[in-house]
C-alpha cells in the first residue's frame, strides 16, 4: 500500500477546497492511503470526507515556529514510513515536519525560504490555476502537466443521528423549510455583508414562511445576536457558538437555502449540495468560488474589489454595503430555492 501524507491548510473553507486534491490521490490507486496533518479546528471537517484515511492532530498555533516541537512531531511521523508528502501551505514552518519524517517526496509549491525542505518544488503558474482548489489539485500530478479538468466536486458525509441529537438539545425543528444565514467571515470584516442586511433579508423569508437559522462559531456569537435584535417579529434562532463543526455541517444539511458570506461555512454548505447565495466582497469568487452546480455567486464588481484586505483599506465597504438586501431576496426568488409556492409579493426589504 502507499502512504502519502497532506500538509493541510490553516482555514476551514480551503481545507474544503483541499478536498479534489485528496479525491484524486486516491482515485489513482485502489492501494493508497492518505491521511492529513490538520489543526484541530479543522479536525471533524476532515473525518467527514470518505477519502482522508486518518487525521493527525497538528498541534501548533497560527505563526508559531517551534523548531524543535516540529522536530519532534516529523520524528513521530517517520515510524508511519510514508511514501511522499505533499504541502499545502506555503510557509517553511509546514514544510518541517515531513522533512524531519524523512519522506522520500516532498511536494509543495516554491515559496517561504524551505528549498531544501521540499525535493519535488513545483512552480505555480497563476494565469493557467487561477482558483485554489486548481492550485492544490494540480499537485497531484506530476509536473509539468496540464491539470485534468474538471475536478471533482467537495462531498461531505453528514451524520443523521447527530443532527437529530442537535436538533433536539437546540429545541428546533424541520417542521418548516429553514433558511440558513452564515453571517461571519474568520478572515476579517471586509468578508462579512451587514447584519442589518442579513435582518431585514430575514425578515423577508419569515414573511415567505421559512425559518431562519443563524450558524457559526463563538466568534460570531455577537454576529448573530445583532442580526437576531434587528429582525422584527420571532422566527430567528441564533445558533452561533452554540454548535461544534460537526453539528454545524448536519444542521446545514437540513436547509432549504443557505445565504453566506464567503467563508468556510460557505465551502460547508457548497460540499453539501445546499442551494446557496454566496456573498462576495473584499475577496474573489474567481479564486475561492464554492464548488456546486447549486449556487449563485453575488458580488458588485467595484472597482476597487477584490483587494483582500481583513478591513476595507477605503473605509466606506461599498462592495459590501452597497449589495442590497432586495438582491440577494430576488435571487433566491429568481431560482426559486426556498419552495415552489414561496410568496414573492411582501413589501421590499
Amino acid at each position: 500500500m502507499s502512504k502519502i501524507l497532506v500538509v493541510g491548510p490553516s482555514w476551514v473553507g480551503d481545507t474544503v477546497l483541499a478536498q479534489p486534491l485528496i479525491m484524486r490521490l486516491r482515485a489513482a490507486s485502489a492501494n493508497t492511503q492518505v491521511d492529513v496533518l490538520a489543526p484541530p479546528w479543522t479536525v471533524a471537517l476532515l473525518q467527514r470526507m470518505p477519502e482522508v484515511g486518518e487525521v493527525i492532530e497538528n498541534p501548533f498555533k497560527h505563526g508559531e515556529l517551534k523548531v524543535f516541537a516540529r522536530r519532534r512531531l516529523g520524528m513521530d511521523l517517520r515510524a508511519r514510513r510514508y511514501d511522499a508528502a505533499i504541502i499545502l501551505p506555503n510557509s517553511l514552518k509546514s514544510a518541517l515536519p515531513p522533512f524531519f519524517a524523512s519522506i522520500p517526496v516532498r511536494t509543495g509549491y516554491r515559496g517561504e525560504m524551505r528549498l531544501g525542505l521540499l525535493n519535488d518544488v513545483r512552480n505555480l503558474d497563476e494565469r493557467r490555476l487561477p482558483t485554489l482548489a486548481e492550485r492544490f489539485a494540480a499537485l497531484a500530478q506530476p509536473p509539468g502537466t496540464l491539470l485534468h479538468r474538471p475536478l471533482p466536486r467537495p462531498h461531505l458525509r453528514t451524520d443523521p443521528s447527530n443532527r437529530a441529537r442537535v436538533l433536539k438539545s437546540q429545541g428546533l425543528t424541520l417542521e418548516r423549510p429553514i433558511a440558513a444565514f452564515c453571517p461571519g467571515a474568520e478572515y476579517g470584516a471586509a468578508k462579512r455583508w451587514p447584519t442589518e442586511h442579513y435582518a431585514r433579508l430575514a425578515e423577508r423569508l419569515l414573511q415567505a414562511g421559512l425559518q431562519v437559522w443563524l450558524i457559526g462559531s463563538p466568534n460570531d456569537a455577537a454576529i448573530g445576536a445583532d442580526i437576531a435584535a434587528g429582525v422584527r417579529g420571532p422566527g430567528v434562532t441564533n445558533l452561533c457558538g452554540r454548535t461544534s463543526l460537526a453539528d454545524a455541517i448536519d444542521l446545514l444539511s437540513a436547509a432549504t437555502v443557505v445565504v453566506s458570506n464567503d467563508s468556510g461555512l460557505m465551502h460547508v454548505a457548497a460540499a453539501l449540495d445546499r442551494p446557496l447565495v454566496a456573498l462576495y466582497g473584499s475577496s474573489s469568487p474567481g479564486y475561492t468560488p464554492p464548488l456546486s452546480q447549486d449556487a449563485s455567486i453575488l458580488s458588485l464588481q467595484l472597482p476597487c474589489s477584490p483587494c483582500f484586505k481583513r478591513e476595507c483599506p477605503l473605509g466606506h465597504l461599498r462592495c459590501l454595503h452597497d449589495l442590497d438586501p432586495e438582491q440577494v431576496w430576488q435571487e433566491i426568488v429568481r431560482r426559486n430555492i426556498a419552495g415552489a409556492g414561496i410568496n414573492a409579493s411582501p413589501s421590499a426589504c
